[in-house]
């Protein structure tokens, strides 16, 4: 396995740049998720990392050598794609072996490695089996073993999941993440379902509109958004959002927010703008006598474990998120109380989270 480098990568399709400007590094074994909605142009990064589209700016390296310009066949790097890809006039150990006979690796060593693919992937009894008659999740399986039984420096996957129904999307994603585990791969995953980014990643990046807006764990992504997209893109729901006063000096603990004052962390950057945007999450407000906020119960969602109350305040409407145990009505007047070590200051004029004490704490983990 290897790290793989992405530097400076673009891509321009006439006067449409799909990438600009990305940069980051895959560790050696990581599970690497790339995330963002449809048209972001993570596939297109992806497939330069691959080979089969060449960038109109930057490099790419693998395991230390600069790929950038040679052809996928060279790259020692496997690809499963969203449509699984099978021949259907072979059988499973066909498919699977395709890759090594193309290699015209010895026959002994193709049987020993195809018997070991499938047993990782508990397909043993499907080998004789034509492709046309397997399910779903076999098939995606039968695609699976024909890219790890290369054993190449990377693998690549392309929303590999998102043929499948939710039941079989649930199983094949913990069993891709114990497959990964298990053959210590770097691995680059792109998907725009967020919970598949957050339960499977080692580390998540996030695009959008081509570009890179942050590359962190799945808590750093979820805790301490970079951007309000990310913030945004990032939550079911996403995060809360307010209109607050600007013009704020570094070191500042408050915040007005429509005449009302909020604590906050600790600012160490200051913003220079008439206006900001608070964010904070459902699960870091509380209901509660106390609250500095006041407004009405608009509508209240069961949720199993919690409930999901929707309270119009005259800052804005709020998503709260609170234990089932807690009674709140519909049309209730109640007062709300954010985690004042969990709000994010936004800029308004690009985006950018305010840097805080807030991202200062995933140092001290």
């Amino acid at each position: 396995m290897a790290e793989v480098v992405v530097e400076a990568l673009q891509k321009q399709f006439g006067d449409f740049i799909a990438v600009h400007d990305s940069s980051f590094t895959v560790r050696d074994g990581e599970f690497f998720v790339m995330l963002g909605p449809s048209g972001c142009g993570k596939t297109t990064t992806l497939r330069m990392i691959a080979g089969l589209e060449l960038p109109t700016g930057g490099r790419v390296q693998l395991g230390g050598e600069d790929v950038t310009w040679l052809r996928p066949a060279q790259r020692d790097i496997a690809f499963v794609f969203q449509l699984f890809a099978l021949y259907p006039h072979m059988n499973v150990r066909k498919n699977i072996s395709f890759p090594l006979r193309m290699q015209r690796v010895r026959r002994s060593e193709i049987r020993q490695r195809v018997d070991e693919v499938a047993q990782m992937l508990r397909i043993e009894h499907l080998l004789d089996k034509p492709v046309s008659n397997l399910s779903a999740g076999d098939r995606q399986r039968v695609a699976l073993g024909r890219a790890i039984i290369r054993r190449a420096k990377a693998f690549l996957f392309d929303e590999p999941l998102g043929a499948l129904d939710a039941e079989f999307r649930d199983l094949m994603r913990e069993e891709l993440r114990q497959l990964h585990d298990r053959i210590g791969a770097t691995s680059i995953y792109v998907t725009h379902d967020q919970i598949e980014a957050m339960s499977m990643a080692d580390r998540i990046c996030v695009m959008n509109q081509g570009k890179v807006l942050q590359v962190d764990t799945p808590m750093d992504i979820y805790e301490r958004p970079k951007t309000k997209f990310v913030a945004s893109f990032i939550g079911s729901p996403s995060m809360n959002f307010l209109s607050a006063k600007g013009r704020i000096p570094v070191g500042s603990r408050q915040i007005q927010v429509n005449g009302t004052c909020l604590e906050m962390p600790r600012l160490r950057e200051a913003l220079d703008a008439e206006k900001a945007e608070i964010g904070i999450r459902p699960e870091h407000i509380r209901i509660s006598s106390k609250g500095p906020l006041k407004g009405r119960v608009f509508a209240v969602e069961y949720a199993g474990a919690s409930q999901m109350v929707t309270v119009d305040t005259s800052a804005g409407r709020l998503k709260v998120r609170i234990d089932n145990a807690q009674r709140v009505r519909e049309n209730e007047v109640v007062r709300l109380l954010p985690d004042p070590t969990k709000i994010v200051v936004f800029d308004p004029h690009d985006d950018h989270a305010l840097d805080s004490e807030l991202f200062e704490e995933k140092h001290h983990e």
